[in-house]
């Protein structure tokens, strides 16, 4: 059995020791980028045995000046099936054709053109498809609010191993939200803690366990959110949710609470330990230094018995912070695409999360 090797290592190895080789034999005046960037948990480094059943493997993206993708992206793809071993490390470097959910693995032969996963694109191409927008074009807060995040993160993240024709310049525009979008995206987080906070103990208040930890579920998710805005790191889709979480500095702290709370029997007790992770969320805040120093003590809900953050504080506060026009015209707190649906249909789908911009205005 072959040993387990990263996908995004396997990749620059394959790029380094094979693919290039035949590039510069085959079209040696040819200008390019390659790496691996985009969808796949290998370009997230969060890739383990079990990813390679499917999606995974010997894979590059390779970008090619306008004039070269139209006139030669055949030929080159034709090339390197022709020329590509049937093996690289011990695993095949061809894959399988694509199911009907689109998914290929790996499928090992010993004759004819490879089948590889060397896909091409332009720039302008693979941004358009990836992310529906002209990388010509500056993006406004609304293309921000309904990007994805997890593939934003997909483009942060990933690696590029050759750089002619500026990739890593256009990434680097993705490097994390414009402040007063991230502004808007804190405050919208505190909004949805807010909405819910006092509900943990209503529900037990009245003998609903079941019902008052389902919210403290969703409290604990909305937390877990927001310390990534705060620590400024993109968050990946449900899957790698929480091993990415893991990987925040807040992470050492909070996790105990987190796992406290949803192990907690009654409401009581689960009140007790999301106090303790909002009064550490709310120092985080502070830390920030964005707004004044606003309270890290959880206090009544108004004349009521459940204790809370009071949230709504926090999205005033921030509020006020927000320079931009365009995000100022916004009346809802609805965050962006992320933060409203949890839909992966919506998620996934470009085409349909840019259409959601009608929901701003």
């Amino acid at each position: 059995m072959t040993d387990f090797i990263s996908g995004l290592q396997l990749s620059e190895l394959f790029y380094k020791e094979v693919v290039k080789h035949i590039l510069e034999s085959e079209f040696p005046e040819l200008k390019y980028s390659v790496g691996l960037i985009g969808s796949g948990s290998e370009v997230l480094g969060f890739d383990t045995p079990q990813s390679t059943d499917h999606c995974w493997g010997l894979r590059l993206l390779l970008f090619l000046c306008e004039t070269d993708y139209r006139k030669n992206r055949e030929k080159i793809s034709n090339v390197l099936s022709e020329r590509l071993p049937y093996k690289f490390r011990g695993y095949s470097t061809n894959f399988s054709e694509q199911d009907d959910e689109g998914d290929q693995w790996l499928e090992e032969i010993e004759e004819g053109p490879v089948n590889h996963k060397i896909e091409i694109f332009s720039l302008k191409s693979f941004f358009k498809q990836y992310l529906d927008i002209d990388t010509d074009d500056e993006m406004n807060a609304l293309d921000w609010l309904t990007f994805s995040e997890q593939k934003l993160r997909t483009i942060k993240s990933g690696k590029i191993f050759h750089d002619d024709l500026g990739l890593n310049r256009i990434r680097k525009r993705f490097d994390y939200y414009p402040k007063d979008v991230w502004l808007y995206l804190l405050a919208s987080q505190w909004r949805r803690i807010s909405q819910e906070e006092a509900f943990v103990g209503r529900c037990g208040d009245v003998g609903d366990e079941l019902g008052s930890k389902i919210i403290a579920a969703r409290l604990v998710g909305d937390v877990m959110r927001l310390c990534f805005l705060i620590e400024k790191e993109y968050a990946p889709y449900s899957k790698w949710f929480g091993t990415a979480f893991s990987r925040l500095k807040c992470a050492k702290k909070l996790t105990p609470l987190f796992n406290k709370v949803l192990s907690a029997q009654n409401w009581k007790i689960r009140e007790k330990h999301l106090s303790s992770a909002y009064e550490e969320i709310a120092k985080m805040h502070n830390k920030l230094d964005i707004t004044k120093p606003l309270p890290t003590k959880v206090s009544r809900f108004h004349s009521r018995p459940y204790l809370i953050i009071h949230g709504d504080l926090f999205v005033t506060e921030i509020k006020k912070k927000i320079k931009s026009r365009a995000i100022k015209n916004i009346k809802v707190n609805i965050g962006s695409v992320n933060q409203f649906s949890d839909s992966t249909d919506v998620r996934c789908n470009t085409k349909l999360t840019r259409k959601l911009k009608i929901l701003y205005k």
